[in-house]
């Protein structure tokens, strides 16, 4: 719509002519103003270079929806923990009364918009040359300043654009969330296999022990095989407090995350369990899509707008100000005089105000405003850059893994192979201990990767599932 201006004369009748002078000249004012009216700073957002589709998209993935992910897992356990720590977690709980904050200072703002009335009574008693007198007076006042220049619209825009940045940041605290739970439970569960593969290799090397020794009884082998036996068994018991001291520190963390003290979850998580299992099909949008999705990318827009209001706020506020000023209450020297109709006392004032000179400081001002927008931009253009890195790794990483332990479970198959055959061809004589020694470090060494990499094809998972926005609307 158009700017256009109208001029009006205000019939004064019967009151009096210093308010009527008073109104003429504020809409004189408006009217003029409002031709002049300022208008909103456009912020268009960095043009950042997308890409069509993802560089390693060839990952076997079929699009699903994002939405409540962690379910897809199939790990009840896995879904009680996150859903708690979505609620009780302090840094959510933070973000929330953040959110709470900003969403009231847009109330702030925009009751800075409307008309101010208040209400005021007072009593005096004074004594002058002997004589003493009383003044008693009720009555209302009422402000309001037109805002002419657009500068309180934008202090609106801002805090609203604010608001929206907040809840963004709330969402992106929890879809980081849920994804640390995840990994952190992956984490565990994956610790906990681990353990178990080197108390049963521990075992196997303690079988092997009491065969070496009841060969050196029997005078069948030397004292140097004796120990080598040993010497491997204990190497391997020296890995099982380390991995408990992992494991320990694992469930610390998750209560934390949870919000609850470090040892909460000890007993609740002390039975060992698989490692949840990702389903072979995963959503993966277009890069374009991805980064609608993604929180960070959301606040970081929200931010920019915020930044240009603020440009658009500083500018008006370099025009003059008006107001609107008004009273009507009753003034008597006696209580009982108050309701009588000479005891009614009204005004009504106009004003404008502006600065002749400032020393620069306003526009100043414009250009510190100018420079935080730019800074805004800059931040989304490295948000975007971000969210696309964290995407391309994430598959990356998810595909090498993947191929990696198919050769390890390989490798694995095949060192149980070998260690069951060594052992079995050194009780019988027809092989030397070293033998048996290298394919039990062997069978070790690739199963503890095995159950390593497990856990790492479901957490690349996971952070893939943060990557492509963790499911928020």
């Amino acid at each position: 719509m158009k700017p256009f201006c109208t001029h009006t004369r205000a019939s004064p009748g019967d009151r009096p002519r210093s308010i009527v002078n008073a109104l003429s000249a504020l809409a004189a004012a408006l009217a003029v103003a409002g031709c002049t009216s300022l208008q909103p700073h456009a912020a268009p957002l960095p043009t950042v270079p997308v890409p069509g589709e993802w560089s390693s998209a060839g990952a076997g993935l079929a699009a699903t929806p994002l939405a409540q992910w962690w379910e897809r897992l199939g790990d009840a356990e896995l879904t009680a923990l996150i859903q708690q720590a979505l609620v009780a977690n302090t840094t959510v709980r933070g973000a929330q009364a953040a959110l709470q904050q900003s969403r009231a200072l847009v109330d702030v703002q925009t009751a800075g918009t409307l008309p101010q009335v208040g209400a005021s009574a007072s009593a005096q008693r004074s004594r002058a040359s002997g004589s003493t007198g009383n003044v008693f007076s009720a009555g209302f006042d009422a402000s309001w300043e037109p805002d002419v220049f657009g500068r309180l619209r934008a202090g609106v825009q801002a805090s609203e654009a604010d608001a929206r940045a907040a809840q963004a940041s709330l969402a992106d605290v929890q879809v980081t969330l849920a994804a640390e739970v995840a990994v952190n439970y992956i984490e565990l569960r994956g610790l906990q296999q681990r353990l178990q593969i080197a108390r049963s290799n521990l075992a196997s090397q303690q079988e092997t022990l009491q065969i070496a020794q009841w060969r050196l009884q029997a005078g069948l082998t030397t004292s140097l095989v004796t120990e080598q036996a040993r010497a491997a068994a204990e190497q391997t018991a020296a890995q099982v407090p380390a991995l408990q001291t992992s494991l320990a520190q694992s469930r610390h963390s998750l209560a934390v995350l949870t919000g609850q003290p470090p040892a909460a979850l000890d007993v609740r998580l002390a039975p060992p369990g698989p490692v949840p299992t990702p389903p072979g099909d995963l959503a993966l949008d277009i890069p374009a899509q991805t980064l609608r999705q993604r929180p960070d990318v959301r606040a970081a827009e929200h931010r920019v707008a915020a930044a240009a209001a603020r440009v658009a706020q500083a500018d008006a506020a370099r025009y003059p100000d008006f107001s609107l000023s008004g009273s009507l209450g009753l003034r008597a020297l006696t209580l009982g005089s108050l309701t009588g109709g000479n005891a009614v006392a009204s005004g009504l004032a106009a004003s404008l105000a502006a600065s002749l000179f400032d020393g620069g400081a306003a526009q100043a001002q414009v250009r510190s405003q100018q420079a935080g927008l730019e800074q805004a931009r800059v931040n989304y253009e490295a948000t975007v850059l971000t969210a696309l890195k964290d995407v391309e790794d994430a598959l990356v990483a998810l595909q090498g893994d993947r191929e990696r332990l198919g050769r390890l479970q390989a490798a694995a198959d095949a060192a149980a192979n070998a260690a069951l055959m060594a052992q079995q061809r050194y009780t019988s004589g027809l092989i030397d201990f070293a033998t048996v020694l290298e394919t039990q470090r062997t069978q070790l060494s690739a199963q503890d990767s095995v159950a390593a990499t497990v856990a790492s094809v479901a957490a690349d998972h996971v952070r893939l599932y943060k990557a492509l926005g963790g499911g928020w609307q």
